[in-house]
């Protein structure tokens, strides 16, 4: 694992009972957007120079896993749901594929961009063999650039920072955008309400610009103090799936997701570190985040949609948020 400067070498055990994780020590929580949530807790970290990448020669070439017009289907498809008023909002997300290069060290890549405009949010974690076939699966190893804050936790204050409202660089926001940003801080405002103390749930930031390497974004925060002796159990029970890749009400719009969407692997899940001794945490969305399997990459890019929504612009919006990075991943490293 490596964030910031540091990455885990001793393995000492996993869970997926989470109220583990409040005991003791530093877990990596990882959780799939269609599984149970795991922790691993580490020790005896290391600086990542002790690393040695072995190379990423680049050169993708991406296809998409669902035509521009089956997306605009989709779109089509959740805004009839909206007009029945089964849901309000859904986050639609398709995903992309390339073939692993010849040299497909993903670590080599992360280690080329800490200096360049996309250090401050790179997360990279890879699992060993013996830990990832506890998800059941042969590999874990992301590389993410992702902006948002799915749950930061420092000693009984708890946030989440939702991205609702892509625009290019530069550019104004739509209504729609603005609508969509307020019915996912609605949404999270009621999550964090139960699992924190009554009336302390506050809105401190509210649709704010963030600009970043490839695109603008509206960023809201939504903060709470924890109830006593909440567990982190607790508080995915409440939150997890997050809001923002879901979309409200976050049953409907997760029944609409099984029905509409392949897997999506740890794309929209999340991911990062708990500090159970410190009470602190800082958990991200997977979003604008690259996995491995098989032989391929994959990239997952989505938009969330509003009866407001016009298909096609919407279509627009996974290309605007995929296309800087995909560039990024097919340089060497």
């Amino acid at each position: 694992m490596a964030s910031g400067q540091k990455a885990s070498s001793t393995f000492v055990r996993h869970t997926r009972d989470l109220a583990e994780i409040d005991e003791s020590g530093t877990w990596i929580v990882i959780a799939y957007f269609n599984t149970p949530i795991i922790a691993f807790q580490f020790e005896n970290w290391h600086s990542i120079a002790e690393e040695e990448p072995k190379g990423w020669s680049g050169n993708l070439v991406w296809e998409s896993l669902q035509t521009k017009a089956d997306y605009i289907d989709v779109v089509n498809e959740a805004r009839e749901w909206i007009a029945a008023g089964e849901i309000y909002q859904v986050n639609v997300c398709r995903q992309l594929r390339a073939p692993l290069p010849m040299q497909s060290d993903l670590f080599s890549v992360y280690r080329k961009l800490q200096n360049s405009l996309f250090a401050q949010n790179l997360f990279y974690l890879r699992l060993d063999s013996e830990l990832s076939n506890l998800f059941g699966v042969d590999e874990v190893e992301i590389l993410s650039f992702s902006p948002e804050i799915f749950l930061q936790r420092t000693g009984t204050t708890l946030s989440t920072s939702p991205i609702k409202g892509t625009a290019k660089s530069g550019e104004a926001f739509l209504n729609k955008d603005i609508s969509e940003n307020i019915m996912i801080v609605d949404l999270m405002r009621n999550d964090l309400s139960r699992i924190c103390l009554e009336d302390s749930i506050k809105v401190p930031a509210l649709l704010v610009r963030q600009e970043l390497p490839y695109a603008s974004q509206l960023v809201s925060e939504v903060v709470g103090t924890l109830q006593p002796n909440a567990s982190w159990g607790e508080i995915f029970a409440a939150t997890f799936p997050p809001g923002s890749v879901t979309g409200a009400p976050k049953s409907s719009a997760l029944k609409f997701i099984q029905r509409f969407e392949p897997d999506r692997n740890i794309y929209c899940g999340a991911f990062g570190i708990v500090d159970a001794d410190e009470n602190q945490a800082i958990l991200k969305v997977a979003i604008r985040t690259f996995w491995k399997q098989g032989d391929y990459l994959y990239y997952g890019s989505g938009a969330g949609i509003t009866w407001g929504s016009d298909a096609e612009a919407e279509w627009e919006e996974t290309e605007l948020k995929a296309q800087t990075l995909l560039h990024v991943m097919s340089e060497p490293a």
